[in-house]
């Protein structure tokens, strides 16, 4: 190995860090920057989160040198003037006795190991002059185990690989700000998903991107959809019938049955639908009213209804008015009256039918049991109605039916069910602090997979997101975000949260993300991979391709030749 060595340890401690002295040019060194440092038996991983200059004499560090002579110079740059490093440590590993030192000690060591060898929390600190050194491909690979590819290191290129067994088991988050690229590593996350099967995927596809092929407008380019990458094993729903998606027809659509709704799901839409307070105790007196049918029942009453009294001659409400309802159920008249009229704007969407040809819950989940991934496309109705609606009363529905299916696991002993992970865009408004409790979302992320179900929730905006599901996230893969609540907010729950928050802040806008939390053995910032054609390559299972002419070049047969690696950062 290449002695890549760039300093010695000078002082620090467990919690401010160590402090490292350069012997290489400050320019070599990144904060982020992967480092290890190897003391005795123990190997130390860390980042660099601080870089400062440092002199012995002020004097030599305030005034410039111009006047001496380059060797002096040179000379006063290596000693007198100085740049030390600030390592965060995040890891320690156990390397055993040395084996030409003490073989018998190496062999009970291994023993006793018995295989359970592995990085472990920081304990302890190095020695004074530990040697500090930039990590090599084989630190990198100690500590990103898996098969899968999200990035690389920023200052050497070693490949960061995302362990998605372990991903999928707890709910994870994107983030970044507009414009960082959040939608391509979505893409990326859900076809490594895809390709090794570790769990079916649900998308809620508010904005019609992960689907059918999609534009990059940035560079002018074609992006593959999952379904063209995986064929039928990704398959394209759309809402309401006869409906498409960007001029493709999905491979199925789905409606809404009126009974499928409970006063539940028509309070959580209380800003869209602009509720009064009022609105909470005619619901409930509806649920008595009417039970299952309530939403039904209550769209065929008319407002407005009247009709002449024989007897005094004046109009009164007909019997099938929503006044006639209210005065029987003791609610007041305008609130109903007022409801009625919000609950229409539901009623008269496309894909609420009192009756419809099919289950739609019972059609998705036979096809996440049976291999399949669904992606679901909102088509035309992009407004947050349309996603608060649909995307709860799925997804409250899908997981009850995965409860149902973990009781039947644990107590008769059937199969466990496959794993499932629901993606959602526009997390915020799904599960911002006023209705996360309330939201089938909000549930899923405080249950830690106790019923083989996780989140994997997108935005640009985690402030928005309640701090207790935050808190609960295993994996976030994170862009830059300029807002400083944004920072904490992904932050939330995790240790080294103030070592982190500059690395975060100082991100490149595209490209760089950075990798924190349970899903991860550390956090690491590293250059995300292209979503581009060697990317379709390997997740269609095809050896990487050869520059142009080489002997070996595998032939491409597909639409996205002309996709080249600008792709990324739409």
């Amino acid at each position: 190995m290449a002695n890549n060595n760039i300093g010695y340890v000078i002082g620090g401690g467990l919690r401010e860090g160590f402090r490292v002295r350069l012997t290489t040019q400050a320019e070599q060194v990144q904060e982020g920057s992967f480092v290890v440092c190897d003391s005795g038996r123990w190997r130390f991983f860390g980042l660099v989160t601080d870089l400062q200059l440092g002199a012995t004499d002020s004097r030599y560090a305030e005034d410039q040198m111009e006047r001496l002579q380059p060797s002096f110079r040179s000379l006063l740059r290596g000693q007198t003037l100085y740049t030390t490093l600030d390592m965060y440590p995040t890891l320690m590993l156990d390397r055993g006795p040395d084996p030409d030192l003490d073989p018998e000690g190496r062999l009970a060591w291994l023993e006793e190991r018995d295989g359970q060898a592995g990085p472990q929390p920081v304990k302890t600190v190095p020695d004074h002059h530990a040697a500090v050194r930039l990590a090599d491909e084989a630190d990198v690979e100690e500590i990103f185990p898996g098969d899968f590819i999200i990035g690389h290191t920023i200052e050497q290129g070693h490949p960061v690989r995302l362990d998605l067994g372990r991903f999928v088991k707890r709910s994870s988050g994107i983030f970044g700000a507009t414009g960082t690229g959040k939608s391509f590593l979505t893409r990326m996350a859900l076809a490594g998903m895809m390709k090794e099967d570790v769990a079916g995927a649900l998308v809620f596809d508010m904005h019609n991107e992960y689907g059918f092929d999609d534009h990059d407008s940035d560079n002018n380019l074609k992006v593959a959809g999952l379904r063209s990458l995986f064929g039928p094993k990704v398959q394209v729903a759309a809402l309401g019938k006869g409906a498409t998606v960007r001029g493709h027809t999905p491979d199925f659509t789905l409606e809404l049955g009126m009974g499928d709704f409970t006063t539940a799901d028509i309070l959580l839409l209380g800003e869209a639908l602009n509720l009064t307070d009022t609105a909470e105790v005619t619901l409930n007196a509806l649920a008595r009213a009417f039970g299952q049918n309530w939403f039904s029942s209550f769209m065929r009453l008319e407002p407005g209804a009247v009709e002449v009294d024989p007897e005094t001659g004046k109009s009164v409400p007909a019997d099938n008015s929503v006044a006639a309802w209210a005065r029987q159920n003791n609610v007041q008249e305008k609130a109903a009256e007022a409801l009625h009229r919000r609950l229409a704007t539901i009623a008269s969407r496309p894909y609420v039918v009192e009756q419809p040809v099919s289950d739609a819950v019972t059609e998705i989940v036979d096809k996440l049991e049976h291999g399949r991934h669904i992606i679901l496309s909102f088509g035309e109705y992009e407004r947050d109605l349309d996603y608060l609606l649909v995307s709860n009363i799925l997804t409250r529905r899908i997981r009850q039916h995965w409860v149902r299916k973990t009781e039947e696991h644990k107590t008769h002993g059937a199969p466990s069910p496959r794993p499932l992970v629901i993606a959602v865009e526009e997390a915020h408004k799904l599960l911002n602090p006023h209705i996360a409790r309330q939201t089938a979302f909000g549930t899923i992320a405080r249950e830690l997979r106790k019923y083989f179900v996780t989140l994997l929730i997108v935005d640009q905006r985690p402030s928005g997101i309640d701090d207790e599901v935050m808190s609960q996230l295993g994996t976030r893969i994170t862009g830059w975000l300029g807002d400083e609540d944004d920072i904490r907010a992904v932050l939330t729950g995790l240790a080294g949260r103030e070592q982190l928050r500059g690395m975060l802040a100082r991100l490149q806008e595209k490209e760089e993300v950075l990798l924190l939390g349970w899903g991860v053995k550390m956090p690491i910032p590293v250059r995300s991979r292209r979503y581009d054609q060697d990317f379709y390559d390997e997740m269609r299972g095809r050896k990487k391709r050869e520059s142009a002419g080489g002997s070996n070049a595998f032939p491409v047969i597909d639409d996205f030749d002309d996709i080249n690696s600008d792709l990324f950062g739409a």
